[in-house]
């Protein structure tokens, strides 16, 4: 009942006690029916004790942004993506981690557009305090988390049509294409990669963590810079592939060029743990009701000093709320 009610799903409770899923469920239902039974001797007991003050157990969701709540996305079955991440989790710490993503799919993408510009929404995440999680946790274990944060990351970036581009230690930078710079078109990859984000943080706030908790380690948190913006495509070298040790097929590397992954990957530092930072670009674009879930970073320009190309102004930033604070976020000036 410890690891149920700390978010860890009964097939995954089932692996890690070496039962049947049907009898951990059947060991759920009996101790909710004998709880019920002590919470209705509990309401009756209250009618004489008016003093007493009830006690308001703390939501798993009060760290999430709030745009989660207001856009729900129908195609991402974002339960699925909690008990995978936990399963992954699990079966990494006791066994080994198992990376296999494949950048097949994001070379197709780029090849399409191979020296040329196109339109990306960027997106940037990377966990919170790394170097501290690197000097408490023995090598082999910091090598696990990192491998399966990356891996269940990388998979719900591909679930909203996304592609990662590449990892920088504990690091993931993906991107969306947008194919034709309609409103439409660039609204629905804007908003896809903040969903994609809010997903982000509760797979790993719901996901990853209760099987960490299980061993004791750190919760992770992490910081997500998203921007949309138009990108070169260009080649990097070959990627080759070899027989007997002799190469029999040579594919062109390419790789993203401009100035919205600098702007994506420094926006990413002013965010707080479990926060998505957006650019002014995505802001503008957003619903009014998916705007009021941000709100304005006052940042000093000696501090973020970006001019925006429509405004001719400061490029603006935006913190996502979470839903147990209502107010702005204040950027420290000493920051760089």
């Amino acid at each position: 009942m410890n690891l149920y009610d700390s978010g860890i799903v009964p097939e995954i409770i089932a692996l890690q006690m070496d039962l049947s899923e049907d009898k951990v469920l059947q060991i759920i239902e009996e101790v909710k029916r004998g709880k019920g039974a002590m919470e209705k001797k509990k309401q009756k007991n209250k009618k004489n004790t008016p003093t007493s003050l009830p006690i308001v157990r703390a939501e798993k969701d009060d760290d999430l942004p709030l745009i989660s709540k207001l856009h729900l996305d129908k195609a991402v079955n974002i339960d699925y993506a909690i008990k995978h991440a936990q399963s992954s989790t699990w079966k990494a710490l006791k066994v080994k981690s198992d990376f296999d993503i494949s950048m097949e799919e994001t070379q197709n993408a780029l090849k399409e557009h191979a020296e040329s510009k196109a339109t990306f929404v960027i997106l940037y995440i990377d966990l919170v305090d790394s170097t501290k999680l690197s000097m408490t946790l023995p090598v082999s274990r910091l090598a696990t988390i990192i491998q399966t944060f990356t891996q269940e990351m990388s998979l719900i970036v591909s679930a909203y049509g996304g592609y990662p581009l590449k990892y920088v230690g504990d690091a993931i930078l993906a991107f969306f294409v947008v194919d034709s710079f309609s409103s439409d078109n660039l609204y629905l990859r804007c908003i896809n990669a903040v969903e994609c984000a809010c997903s982000m943080i509760k797979v790993v706030c719901q996901g990853i963590n209760p099987i960490l908790n299980q061993y004791d380690y750190p919760d992770l948190s992490v910081r997500i810079g998203i921007d949309v913006g138009e990108n070169a495509v260009v080649q990097f070298g070959w990627d080759t592939h070899t027989l007997d040790g002799k190469i029999v097929l040579k594919d062109p590397h390419f790789d993203i060029l401009g100035y919205t992954i600098s702007i994506a990957a420094k926006m990413t530092a002013f965010a707080k743990p479990d926060q998505i930072v957006i650019g002014q670009l995505i802001y503008d674009i957003l619903e009014d009701r998916q705007k009021s879930t941000f709100r304005i970073l006052p940042i000093s320009p000696l501090v973020w000093d970006y001019m925006s190309n429509n405004t001719g102004g400061i490029y603006h930033m935006y913190g996502s709320i979470n839903k147990n604070e209502d107010k702005e976020y204040n950027i420290d000036s000493s920051l760089n």
